[in-house]
């Protein structure tokens, strides 16, 4: 096999495996569908990585980067504090419609572990901390009275509306989700 120079190299691994984890899950992505897809040795993988374990950690580690950059630079472009709030639930219905949705890679990981203190749930969990720590900032912006109260309502409206599109296909879920935000925040 022909390898590149060795960031490259982890670079690669890196997206295929969090590409393969996010199609279908931890359990169906070996190793040997790592290699056969990376266009890697398995000793290649093994030199950046101790297991497999470590693996989808990075990977989802990058994933959490990668989408929070994504979505805040999404959010970001309305103009106002209540319009950045509020254009939380468009950008996920652009998400959503995107070609390969398939829900929360953090919520579908957790559900494959088990145990709370595993390394894939802390990273689950860090996630949804930054998550939250970034719409608590934006209700902080807007001047809310209570931001944290707000900001963990609006997580629950977040991850309920990209269960609904995943599981029942719903992309509207996160129109009725903006509707919800509305009458909390009592405007029309």
């Amino acid at each position: 096999m022909n390898e590149i120079n060795s960031s490259e190299t982890r670079d690669i691994i890196l997206d295929v495996a969090e590409k393969l984890i996010y199609k279908s899950g931890i359990a169906a992505t070996g190793m040997d569908l790592l290699v056969k897809t990376a266009g890697v040795s398995r000793k290649s993988i093994y030199r950046y990585f101790a297991n497999k374990d470590d693996l989808v950690v990075a990977a989802l580690k990058r994933r959490d980067e990668r989408w929070m950059q994504w979505f805040s630079g999404e959010v970001d472009k309305a103009p106002t504090p209540l319009a950045r709030l509020l254009n939380l639930f468009p950008v996920l219905k652009g998400w959503f419609e995107s070609e390969g949705f398939r829900g929360c890679a953090f919520i579908n990981t957790s559900g494959e572990t088990g145990d709370p203190r595993d390394p894939v749930r802390q990273v689950a969990k860090m996630h949804k901390q930054k998550l939250l720590d970034y719409v608590t900032g934006l209700c902080v912006e807007q001047g809310i009275e209570r931001p944290e109260q707000l900001a963990r309502q609006v997580l629950i409206l977040i991850d309920g509306a990209i269960t609904l599109a995943l599981v029942m296909g719903d992309h509207d879920a996160a129109d009725q989700a903006q509707d919800v935000l509305k009458t909390l925040l009592a405007i029309e």
